[in-house]
């Protein structure tokens, strides 16, 4: 058990000594705020604004506090996998460096270093990504704050989820890894596609039916909407103390994701968390399958 610990601790500080390593990994997260209250502040206003009644005028603040939370559950989704992918190239430089060959002819066991390869990441990710909530809950604290604790507890739980699902799954792609021109090409493809697949660029709803039906068999999908539920639960009650029908509430939470259906039948909260918890579990034993059926040198 020591020496895991030992191999957890030479990863993370690894991580955070490889200034390009961290820094692209901590870079992710600040450019998506500045890029999303620079530039999509007025799109998701303008598009809240749009499907109010004509007769009805929310408060500015609530405004805000709308805008804000999707602005926030957005970048959240989207930071959890994203920087995971930035943490894990560990793994991957060390089999570019020829690091990995001592650590295997040493008495090390594989299973040791992938398991320290992987809770490496999800703590050096996890740090990152709390960070990043910090950030985030600030942002809301100045226009517009409407989470309750339990809001912000659930926020926790789900970024915690989110960062082993994208722990797990950047693990097995990165097994396949060997060169820094792989892990350039990969981490481009994750970074600029990522966002669109689980619907935090734009929601599922503006997709076409087909595509929105593929996109339901996808776990991120699930983890954005979890996201976005509980960072903007607590202004879309507001609104329906400001006399907002619940009809229109509802349209509303169907055009933002905070309501997915899967082929027609609602998904519920506790099936999503069961939904990204299983995919979590079975990307976990994929990894471990692989590393068991590795050949050791």
């Amino acid at each position: 058990m020591s020496t895991v610990f030992t191999m957890i601790k030479r990863n993370v500080k690894l991580f955070f000594k490889d200034k390009g390593m961290f820094f692209s990994a901590l870079i992710t997260p600040a450019i998506l705020l500045v890029l999303y209250t620079t530039f999509l502040d007025n799109v998701f206003r303008e598009s809240f604004e749009a499907n109010l009644p004509e007769n009805l005028h929310l408060p500015e603040k609530l405004l805000n506090g709308l805008v804000g939370g999707q602005l926030v559950s957005s970048l959240l989704a989207v930071s959890c996998v994203t920087v995971a992918f930035c943490a894990n190239l560990l793994m991957v430089q060390d089999k570019a460096t020829g690091s990995i060959r001592d650590l295997r002819i040493s008495p090390v066991k594989a299973s040791v270093l992938s398991v320290s390869y992987y809770f490496a990441t999800l703590i050096s990710t996890l740090l990152i990504c709390f960070a990043a909530m910090g950030l985030s809950l600030l942002y809301l604290a100045k226009v517009g704050w409407y989470l309750s604790v339990s809001d912000v507890l659930f926020l926790l739980l789900d970024v915690f989820i989110l960062v082993m699902f994208g722990t797990a799954l950047s693990s097995i792609i990165n097994f396949f890894l060997s060169t820094q021109g792989q892990i350039s090409a990969v981490g481009t493809i994750i970074s600029s596609g990522y966002g669109f697949i689980c619907g935090a660029y734009m929601p599922i709803s503006t997709f076409g039916e087909g595509l929105q039906k593929v996109l339901a068999f996808l776990p991120g999908t699930y983890g954005t909407s979890l996201v976005r539920n509980h960072a903007m639960g607590g202004a879309l009650a507001e609104m329906q103390r400001c006399g907002i029908p619940a009809a229109e509430i509802e349209s509303l939470r169907d055009s933002l994701d905070c309501n997915l259906y899967f082929f027609g039948e609602r998904v519920g909260i506790p099936t999503m968390y069961g939904i990204l918890i299983g995919t979590v579990l079975v990307l976990l034993g994929v990894y471990i399958l692989l590393n068991a059926v590795k050949k050791r040198p």
